[in-house]
């Protein structure tokens, strides 16, 4: 060439060396072919029994001459894992209890079913007061009738009171029921009616000696007869002031002793009606706390003649008496006698006064003659006597009777056995 620089000549003839572009990219190949060969055989062999191979040492399936470690294995380099690689079982997952989490910009607080609420602790608290409450009314109750001795009185007045079973039963279970507490609302007013001797006046005699005793005071109780206290020459505005003096001097003392009193009004048929407005004036629930605490006792013969005609129809019903008959359908038919008479013996009562809608009606029955035989007997000894059956017996016999279907009752009841026994 012209320009001064030498052109390249042609080369000689002979055999072509390969460039350093082209023998990079071989010796690449080759690490990699050699890299995956020692990583596959890696995993053909088991843990710790690998041989060891020295810088020498054949490389099976990586040399051409060297025989291949599987004749199944291809004799050609693929990227495919082994197909006889055994296969892992897989693990069981433990299952991770649920958190609960709560936002972070949120109060953290219990969910509604985990939470305790201030109201239920309060509310367990009031009822246990309420709980403890009630025991200590239940031994109050006890302590307050335990007071009255309410057993005693009731074998009191079943000893001494004959032929009244259900009379006697009647009076305490009121008594009970009243005295269970000592604060009322109203007092008790118990009505006992009956024929001339049955033993209204001896149980209001009991009842008056029953209470003095207990509640250690004679000025609690206060008996008031009417023939005595309120004869027919007085008038009866004055009886009405006095009766009432009575009755608010003994209450309003019971109410300081925080007792009940007992007020004992006998033969009320002869009252005059001021004093039944009087006493029925005690009653009403708009006089004072102190007259709400008081048992009125009104003894009367008013209905004695319809009680005993209520005995002699019933018993000419019922035929003669039976000594072998049973004892639970007697004491039925008893007690559903004794409420269809006071449910008559209200009747007729609060047609003579208003006073009787508020009374407890306890009915007297007539006695029989056994009964007053047991009267003479009884008298007989409180007299100094010897209590001999055959002579109380014939005793009995000289009074009057009424006989019905082979049974028989005193017309006078027991009136007449204190004067037969001071003749003896």
């Amino acid at each position: 060439m012209d320009g001064g620089q030498p052109g390249l000549e042609p080369a000689a003839p002979g055999p072509s060396i390969p460039g350093p572009s082209v023998i990079a990219p071989l010796r690449a190949v080759v690490r990699l072919r050699r890299r995956v060969c020692l990583l596959r055989k890696r995993r053909l062999l088991p843990p710790g029994a690998g041989p060891a191979l020295g810088p020498g040492a054949p490389r099976p399936g990586c040399s051409s001459g060297a025989p291949p470690a599987d004749p199944d294995r291809p004799q050609f380099f693929t990227f495919d894992g082994p197909a006889e690689l055994p296969s892992r079982t897989p693990r069981k997952r433990r299952r991770r209890s649920r958190v609960v989490l709560y936002p972070e910009t949120s109060r953290k607080c219990r969910p509604h079913a985990e939470r305790r609420s201030r109201a239920q602790r309060c509310l367990l608290l009031l009822v246990a007061i309420v709980g403890f409450q009630v025991l200590n009314a239940i031994e109050n109750l006890d302590d307050n009738a335990q007071r009255y001795d309410l057993d005693g009185l009731e074998k009191a007045l079943q000893r001494a009171v004959f032929g009244q079973p259900e009379a006697v039963a009647r009076i305490v279970a009121l008594l009970r029921d009243y005295l269970a507490t000592h604060v009322h609302s109203r007092p008790l007013l118990l009505a006992l009616h009956g024929p001339s001797g049955v033993g209204k006046s001896h149980v209001g005699r009991l009842l008056a000696r029953h209470f003095r005793s207990v509640l250690e005071d004679g000025a609690l109780v206060l008996q008031y007869h009417a023939r005595h206290h309120c004869p027919e020459a007085r008038a009866a505005q004055a009886c009405r002031e006095e009766l009432a003096a009575l009755v608010a001097d003994v209450v309003a003392r019971a109410e300081v002793e925080e007792k009940t009193p007992l007020v004992v009004l006998d033969e009320a048929e002869l009252m005059p009606p001021a004093l039944l407005d009087e006493l029925h004036g005690f009653l009403q629930p708009q006089r004072a706390h102190p007259f709400h605490n008081a048992i009125y006792v009104l003894l009367s013969g008013v209905g004695g003649a319809e009680i005993t005609r209520f005995v002699l129809q019933n018993a000419a019903s019922a035929g003669p008496q039976r000594p072998d008959a049973h004892l639970e359908p007697a004491l039925a038919a008893a007690v559903q006698t004794d409420e269809e008479l006071r449910a008559r013996l209200r009747v007729l009562l609060v047609r003579e006064h208003p006073l009787w809608q508020a009374a407890a009606i306890v009915p007297f029955l007539l006695l029989d003659k056994q009964d007053v035989v047991s009267c003479f007997r009884d008298e007989m000894a409180g007299e100094g006597f010897f209590p001999e059956q055959a002579r109380a017996e014939l005793l009995a016999a000289q009074l009057s009777y009424y006989r019905v279907a082979g049974r028989e009752f005193s017309v006078t009841g027991c009136k007449q056995v204190v004067a037969r026994v001071n003749l003896l």
